[in-house]
């Protein structure tokens, strides 16, 4: 999660300066922007993660895996001549 708030906090100053210094075109593209990242960033947060966790508690769970040794030849190799 420190990584989605990241990411969208480095991402929404960079759109901010845009929005701030930008012309009237890029003001209504950054300001588009913002607006995404920060519906995108709660929904990562608050609806994403809370479903994730219920369905990795309800997930069946796999049967632990068995070693298995290394494939054989099927027949035994010839011995190799100098």
């Amino acid at each position: 999660m420190s990584r989605t708030i990241l990411t969208s906090g480095t991402t929404i100053l960079a759109l901010i300066s845009l929005y701030f210094l930008g012309g009237p075109v890029n003001k209504d593209f950054a300001l588009a922007l913002i607006i995404g990242i920060v519906v995108g960033t709660y929904s990562s947060i608050f609806i994403a993660s809370p479903i994730l966790l219920v369905w990795e508690k309800n997930a069946p769970k796999a049967p632990p895996k068995e070693e298995k040794s290394p494939p054989r030849a099927p027949f035994p190799l010839p011995a190799l001549k100098a």
